[in-house]
């Protein structure tokens, strides 16, 4: 006879099983919990805040130029000849006056001899002539030689003296080209290479020998749109423009930023009508010839009177689609959004026209670290300008 186990014997492994799963699934929703509540409960992130800037800046509007010489003069032989010496260093700074170039001087210099002796074969005419009119005046007085013989020996006379100017301007043509085969240099300035060398045949007001140019100051050619041409003459009729200068910085393609200041000194009389822009040129000092004639040059000009604004570091700017806005800190240590508008760029810090005021902070390092307005943030106080902390900028 087969014995069968009671009813509750066969419920018993069943309820072991079951209060083994409960107390396991507990174990594991206090597991959840606990490491829900470590998440729920991060560290507040570290950014750094600088307090906004507040200075007087000035307007600068871009353009972009051309370093010109203010002398430039291509050297050409005044007298015709064969080049007797190359009388420089290519590429060399010279004098005005600097003797440049030799041209044989050997045709001119016998040209001038002639020249003298033919002066002192018109002298000596005009003083025979001379004499026989003292001589015809007594004679005409005494009736010994006729009227006609007389104004005859007046108009030789005249012709005499005529023929020793034209001797003596002869004589001064020849001297003058005579001084003309050496070649010297208009201005001052650097030299540049040699066209034509020692044996060369140089026309006379055709062959290009070389070319001088200046080095300082140097011009500086630029052009500004029709638009910012008026702004600055309502300026000047204003009298708000500095006074009435027009302050330029110059950079070149090597530099940073804008480090030579100098000063406009001619405007165009008229604008383009096809490009709607205006010439201008600034006059800039060149002492240790940093700038060569033919450099292209990044040119601002001054484009309003000084005004107090807000500044703050670029990259504190934050673009969502077409709005442009930044996170300040407050007093508790939350994040909070600020829409702005910005202006220009001014020593390196960006102007903002609405949306900041003087006193607030503005995060500038670790934006990205803050996911949502109102979330606590723990900030660490820099300069706005070269991003130190305040303490290493205080301490300086």
């Amino acid at each position: 006879m087969k014995l069968l186990p009671s009813p509750i014997a066969r419920r018993a492994p069943r309820a072991l099983l079951l209060f083994t799963l409960a107390a396991a699934i507990a174990t594991i929703v206090a597991g959840c919990d606990s490491r829900a509540d470590d998440a729920a409960a991060p560290p507040p992130p570290q950014v750094s805040v600088a307090p906004v800037l507040t200075e007087q800046v000035r307007q600068w509007d871009d353009a972009t130029g051309r370093i010109a010489a203010v002398d430039s003069v291509e050297l050409r032989p005044r007298v015709s000849g064969y080049v007797q010496r190359v009388a420089f260093d290519e590429g060399a700074e010279v004098a005005r006056g600097d003797l440049l170039f030799v041209i044989d001087p050997r045709p001119y210099r016998a040209a001038l001899d002639q020249a003298e002796a033919n002066l002192a074969r018109a002298r000596a005419e005009a003083q025979l002539a001379g004499t026989q009119d003292v001589r015809a005046q007594a004679l005409v007085d005494a009736q010994a030689i006729s009227r006609d013989e007389y104004e005859t020996r007046r108009a030789a006379t005249a012709q005499s003296g005529a023929g020793v100017r034209a001797a003596q301007a002869a004589v001064a043509a020849a001297r003058l080209d005579l001084q003309f085969t050496e070649v010297r240099a208009p201005v001052a300035g650097r030299a540049g290479r040699a066209m034509v060398t020692t044996g060369n045949l140089a026309q006379a007001d055709a062959t290009l020998l070389t070319t001088v140019v200046s080095q300082d100051p140097v011009h500086v050619y630029f052009e500004t749109d029709e638009r910012a041409f008026l702004g600055y003459q309502a300026q000047a009729r204003a009298g708000t423009r500095n006074g009435g200068e027009n302050a330029v910085r110059i950079g070149l393609a090597d530099e940073t930023g804008h480090p030579h200041a100098g000063v406009v000194d001619f405007v165009d009389n008229q604008v383009d009508p096809s490009t709607g822009t205006v010439r201008a040129r600034a006059v800039l000092p060149n002492p240790d010839r940093r700038f060569t004639p033919g450099m292209f040059a990044r040119v601002q000009l001054e484009g309003a009177a000084a005004r107090p604004a807000v500044l703050i570091d670029d990259k504190a700017v934050i673009t969502d689609q077409d709005r442009k806005y930044v996170y300040i800190v407050g007093d508790d240590d939350t994040a909070q959004r600020r829409d702005v508008v910005l202006g220009r760029i001014v020593d390196g810090l960006r102007v903002v026209d609405a949306g900041l005021a003087a006193g607030d902070r503005v995060v500038v390092n670790g934006a990205q670290k803050v996911f949502m307005p109102g979330m606590p943030v723990a900030p660490q106080v820099v300069a706005m300008r070269g991003g130190q902390p305040a303490a290493a900028v205080a301490g300086r």
